[in-house]
């Protein structure tokens, strides 16, 4: 038992490491607060604009792709992400 612990324990590490935000997460309304709680779910800001009244943050995750996260000025929530690729 505690042998397949281990292995769990393992294999979800790397993943937890590469947490991202995700919707309805509040990461701040001001640029300072949302850089901070974005680079502690590892994402890396590089830019903020403003786009249909919300607030776009262009970040990097760890494995270096860029991403659109919509925040709402009002309450400081993740709306959406979107992988810039696409």
């Amino acid at each position: 038992m505690k042998k397949i612990l281990m292995i769990a324990t393992l294999i979800c590490a790397p993943l937890a490491a590469m947490a991202m935000p995700v919707v309805g997460d509040v990461v701040g309304t001001n640029a300072e607060d949302a850089t901070a709680a974005l680079a502690a779910k590892g994402c890396t800001v590089t830019a903020f604009e403003a786009e249909d009244g919300m607030i776009e943050a262009k970040c990097t995750d760890e494995a270096m792709k860029v991403w659109e996260i919509y925040i709402d000025p009002k309450t400081g929530a993740v709306t959406e992400l979107k992988d810039e690729a696409e």
